[in-house]
C-alpha cells in the first residue's frame, strides 16, 4: 500500500512511518510531497494519508497520526502505548514536560534532515532509533533491565 505525507519528515511523522512498517504494513511504500499536495496524492493515488491537512490520519485535535494509527488497528502492545505517550509529547506543543524521553527523541529527530539526504535516507536511518526505543519500552515492561 502506499502511503503519502509531508516531506521533510520529523518527530511523528517518522514515528507513524516506523509503527506503519513495522505493525501495520510490512510493505509499506512512502511518498513524500507537498503539505498541500497530500490529501489530493491520497485520492488520485489510492494512498493513505498521515500528519498533513486533508489526510486519513491528520494530527488535528491534540493527537498525532501515531496515536490515531494505533487505535484504528487495535494495536494493545503496551510498549506501543508507551512510544505512543512519548511521541506525543514530543510532538504536540506544550507536552514536552509529559515524558523524559520526550525532549530527546525531539532533537534527534530535528537533527536527522540536517545529516540525512532525503526522507528516505531519514527513514533508513531514523527506524534504528525506534526500534531500540520500542526495545527498551518492551524489555522495561517485562522487566529485563536492571
Amino acid at each position: 500500500m502506499k502511503w503519502v505525507t509531508r516531506r521533510q519528515i520529523r518527530v511523528n511523522r517518522l514515528a507513524t512511518a516506523w509503527l506503519i512498517q513495522r505493525f501495520v504494513d510490512r510493505e509499506a511504500e512512502f511518498v513524500f510531497v507537498e503539505p498541500d499536495q497530500v490529501a489530493e496524492f491520497q485520492q488520485s493515488h489510492h494512498a493513505i494519508g498521515f500528519d498533513a491537512p486533508g489526510a486519513k490520519y491528520a494530527h488535528d485535535k491534540g493527537i498525532t497520526s501515531f496515536e490515531q494509527i494505533i487505535q484504528d488497528n487495535a494495536l494493545s502492545d503496551v510498549a506501543l502505548a508507551e512510544l505512543a505517550e512519548i511521541v506525543h509529547a514530543a510532538d504536540i506543543p506544550g507536552a514536552i514536560d509529559q515524558r523524559a524521553e520526550a525532549s530527546g527523541l525531539r532533537a534527534i529527530s530535528h537533527g536527522f534532515p540536517l545529516v540525512t539526504g532525503n526522507d528516505y535516507e531519514t527513514l533508513e536511518k531514523a527506524f534504528f532509533i525506534y526500534d531500540s526505543l520500542y526495545a527498551y519500552l518492551k524489555a522495561l515492561q517485562e522487566n529485563q533491565l536492571k
